[in-house]
């Protein structure tokens, strides 16, 4: 069984016993989350939400705080010949997926 669940605006698959990494989740290491928001719910008997599943749950546990890679980009400025050059890192949640309730 599967469910697809909406975590900081974007959408993920997940299933029980998986690990997933999503944007910064505002818990702390160790604590238990809950997704009400469940887009869709698959296995032998699939169910679509519209927009959600109703009575549908996702249980978390919060694994880790990481930050993602490096991402660098730069903008050039072509009649004024100058160039600007910026980086940073996305702050990312580990999560282990520890249920999902229909």
């Amino acid at each position: 069984m599967y469910a697809v669940v909406v975590s900081g605006g974007k959408q993920y698959r997940v299933s029980e016993g998986s690990q997933v990494v999503v944007d910064r989740v505002a818990a702390e290491v160790g604590a238990q989350i809950e997704f009400a928001d469940v887009l869709m719910i698959g296995g032998d008997k699939p169910q679509v939400g519209a927009p959600s599943v109703p009575g549908a749950k996702v249980k978390a546990t919060v694994v880790a705080h990481e930050q993602g890679e490096k991402t660098e980009y730069v903008r050039y400025l072509h009649r004024r010949r100058t160039r600007t050059q910026k980086n940073g890192r996305a702050k990312l949640s580990v999560l282990q997926i520890n249920g999902i309730e229909v």
